[in-house]
């Protein structure tokens, strides 16, 4: 029982921690309704939307393609929102931002996402691999180096709640 009390002051303490970090917004949002917050560019739904799994398991095809991409997002860049991980069942991917173009808020972690963006193959050294799990405070094998796919998004659209 004594075990269990201190696991749960340790991670009452780590929550606590994470949410009292302050949210970095280094863009703001290009366009603003009730609902959601798109970042980029205006985001245009005029093709289908594809689950993150979907596009992973066809992922050859979509090679250097334009996907429109419904994904949970895992974890974000805590300095400055420069990329986050999308998830969809065991898919994993890294999502980076055109260009180094916009930043999306750092609090978005575990919400749905809808992103315009291509898919593409990339070698990420360890240098790489190193810096992006120091940004993102983590260790996560996700973000290995090795031949990996990401998706670079010219918009994503954040909900509001």
């Amino acid at each position: 029982m004594k075990t269990l009390t201190l696991i749960a002051i340790a991670l009452a303490g780590a929550l606590s921690a994470f949410a009292d970090q302050p949210v970095v917004r280094l863009s703001e949002p290009v366009t603003v309704s009730e609902e959601h917050e798109t970042f980029g560019r205006p985001l245009v739904v005029d093709t289908d939307v594809h689950s993150l799994a979907e596009v992973m398991s066809r992922a050859e095809q979509l090679l250097d393609r334009r996907v429109l991409v419904e994904a949970r997002v895992s974890r974000v860049c805590q300095k400055k929102g420069c990329f986050f991980i999308a998830t969809d069942g065991d898919n994993v991917v890294r999502v980076s931002f055109r260009d180094y173009g916009f930043f999306v808020p750092t609090d978005i972690g575990s919400k749905s996402v809808l992103l315009d963006g291509s898919l593409v193959k990339v070698e990420r050294s360890p240098a790489q691999a190193t810096h992006l799990k120091e940004d993102a405070g983590d260790n996560d094998a996700s973000l290995d180096a090795g031949v990996v796919y990401e998706i670079v998004a010219d918009a994503v659209r954040v909900p509001r709640a």
